[in-house]
C-alpha cells in the first residue's frame, strides 16, 4: 500500500512529486550557491563517504547515453567529490538533449541496505535530481538486469521504492542537493540490484541533466569507518576549509587539532595581507592529504599535500608547508606575466618571515648554511626572495608584499613598480640586499673564526 511522501526538508522550502512504499523516507536537504562547499556538508542528510558499499560495485548504463564532456560512471562511487559547482568531468549526466536514462547498480551480493543516498551539484538547472528508484533482488524467475525504457521495471522482477523530484517551484534550481532514502522504523531491505530511472530537471534547454556527484549505499550490517573528511570555518567566519584525510588515516588526529587550528587562524591574516580592491579571497577550499611526488602544490581552491613527506615533518616543517599553500590559495595570480619567482617568494615571506619567523627557515641563521659558495640572487624564489622581501620590507615600503600582490592579481605587475614603491630599480635593489646580505655573513664568519 502507497501512503504520502514523508518528507524532510532542509534550507528554502521544495515541491516533490510523487509516492512511495510505506516506511521509506525521502529526506532532502540543499545548500544553496553561497553555501555549497566541497565538503557537501548538509543539515539532515549525511555528507558522502568513501567506504560504503557502493564502492566496490558495478555501475552501468542500460538506457540513454553518457554525455561526451561527463566524467565518467567511477566519478558516482570513488569517493571523491567536485571542488567547484560546475565540474563537468568530476560528475556524472546524460546526454545533454536528452530525457536521462537509466543506471543500475549492481553490489555484487544481496544486501541489508539501511540507507541509499544521492548528491548532486551545479550552479544552474543541472543541480537538482529527478528520479524513481526501483530495487531487486535477482531471483525473480522473470528478473530483467536491463529494463528498457519502455519496459516498466516492476514488470520485470524490480520493486519501487521512491520516487524523487527536487526540483523547487518558482526558483533558481542552482546549488548543492543531498537526497537520503531510508527506513525510520528499520532497513530498506535485502537487495543485490538497484535502478535509478533518472529524468531531466527541465526541457526548456539541452542543459537540465543532474551533475550526479555521488551515490552511497550503507549497510546495516557493516558500521561505517569514519569519513576522516573534515570541514571547518576560519577565525572570522568566512571561509570553510576541508581536510580530506581519507588518503592518509594516519595523519588524521594531526590534521584535525593541530593543522586546522592554524589554518583557521591564518587564513583570515593572509587574506588581509593581500587585499585589493573588489576582491574577496575564495570562502571555501580543500586540502588533500595523500601519497605523492613532491611536497605539495595549489590548483585554484584545492590543495594537495605529500603525505608521506608530512608525517615525517611534523614536528618541523608541516605546518609551515601547509602556510605557504594557505598563501597560495588567497593569491589567486592568474597572469602568465607575472614572475614566478615573486609568486613563490610572497608565499614564503608570510612562511617564514611572518609564521615561522622562529624557526629561521629564510635569514641570516639559515643562510650561514649554504656553504662558502653560496650566491644568493633576489629572483631565486622560494626563501632567498623571501629573505629579500622582508628586507625590502624593513629598509624601504612596508606595503611591498602587498603592493606587489595588488598588481599580479590585477595583471598589472611591471618591474617599474620597484621604482615608484621604493625609489630604486629592482636591479638596484637586488645588488644593495646582496651586498648589505653578503658582509652580514662574512662579519659572522669573522666572528666564528675569533671565537
Amino acid at each position: 500500500m502507497k501512503k504520502p511522501l514523508l518528507l524532510i526538508v532542509a534550507g528554502s522550502c521544495l515541491v516533490l512529486t510523487g509516492s512511495v512504499w510505506a516506511g521509506t523516507k525521502v529526506t532532502i536537504d540543499f545548500n544553496d550557491n553561497d553555501e555549497a562547499s566541497p565538503a557537501f556538508d548538509f543539515k539532515t542528510v549525511p555528507r558522502p563517504v568513501a567506504n560504503d558499499v557502493a564502492a566496490n560495485a558495478n555501475f552501468r548504463i542500460v538506457a540513454g547515453r553518457v554525455d561526451s564532456t561527463s566524467g565518467d560512471l567511477s566519478k558516482l562511487h570513488d569517493g571523491q567529490l567536485p571542488q567547484l559547482p560546475d565540474q563537468p568531468k568530476e560528475n556524472f549526466f546524460f546526454e545533454s538533449g536528452s530525457n536521462g536514462g537509466r543506471l543500475e547498480v549492481d553490489l555484487g551480493h544481496r544486501v541489508n541496505i539501511r540507507q541509499i543516498n544521492t548528491y548532486s551539484w551545479h550552479p544552474s538547472t543541472r543541480g537538482p535530481q529527478v528520479y524513481k528508484l526501483y530495487a531487486a533482488t535477482g531471483a525473480a524467475t522473470n528478473f530483467s538486469d536491463a529494463p528498457k525504457p519502455d519496459l516498466s521495471p516492476e514488470q520485470c522482477g524490480w520493486s519501487f521504492v521512491a520516487t524523487v523530484n527536487t526540483c523547487g517551484n518558482g526558483r533558481e534550481s542552482g546549488g548543492q542537493y543531498g537526497v537520503s532514502l531510508a527506513n525510520p522504523d528499520g532497513d530498506l531491505g535485502q537487495y543485490r540490484y538497484l535502478l535509478f530511472d533518472i529524468a531531466a530537471t527541465e526541457k526548456d534547454d539541452s542543459y537540465g541533466n543532474t551533475f550526479f556527484s555521488e551515490i552511497d549505499v550503507v549497510d546495516a550490517d557493516s558500521p561505517q569507518v569514519p569519513d576522516a573528511l573534515y570541514t571547518f570555518k576560519t577565525g572570522d567566519g568566512a571561509c570553510a576549509i576541508t581536510l580530506d584525510a581519507r588518503q592518509a588515516p594516519a595523519l588524521e588526529n594531526w590534521a584535525t587539532n593541530q593543522l586546522a587550528p592554524v589554518l583557521a587562524a591564518w587564513y583570515p591574516k593572509i587574506t588581509a595581507l593581500l587585499q585589493s580592491p573588489g576582491y574577496s579571497a575564495p570562502t571555501q577550499f580543500r586540502i588533500t592529504l595523500r601519497p605523492m611526488d613532491g611536497v605539495a602544490y595549489t590548483a585554484g581552491r584545492h590543495v594537495v599535500a605529500n603525505s608521506t613527506w608530512l608525517a615525517g615533518e611534523l614536528q618541523d616543517e608541516a605546518l609551515g608547508s601547509l602556510v605557504h599553500e594557505l598563501v597560495h590559495v588567497v593569491q589567486q595570480y592568474h597572469s602568465r606575466r607575472n614572475p614566478g619567482w615573486l609568486v613563490e617568494g610572497s608565499a614564503d615571506y608570510i612562511r617564514w618571515f611572518l609564521y615561522d619567523r622562529d624557526r629561521h627557515g629564510a635569514d641570516l641563521v639559515w643562510m650561514r648554511h649554504r656553504g662558502p659558495k653560496f650566491s644568493p640572487h633576489y629572483n631565486d624564489s622560494y626563501r632567498v626572495t623571501a629573505n629579500f622581501l622582508d628586507w625590502v620590507t624593513q629598509k624601504y615600503d612596508r606595503e611591498i608584499v602587498t603592493q606587489m600582490g595588488v598588481a599580479m592579481r590585477e595583471d598589472k605587475y611591471d618591474e617599474s613598480l620597484w621604482q615608484k614603491y621604493t625609489g630604486k630599480s629592482l636591479a638596484a635593489l637586488g645588488e644593495e640586499w646582496k651586498r648589505s646580505l653578503m658582509a652580514q655573513l662574512a662579519d659572522q664568519s669573522s666572528a666564528n673564526k675569533g671565537e
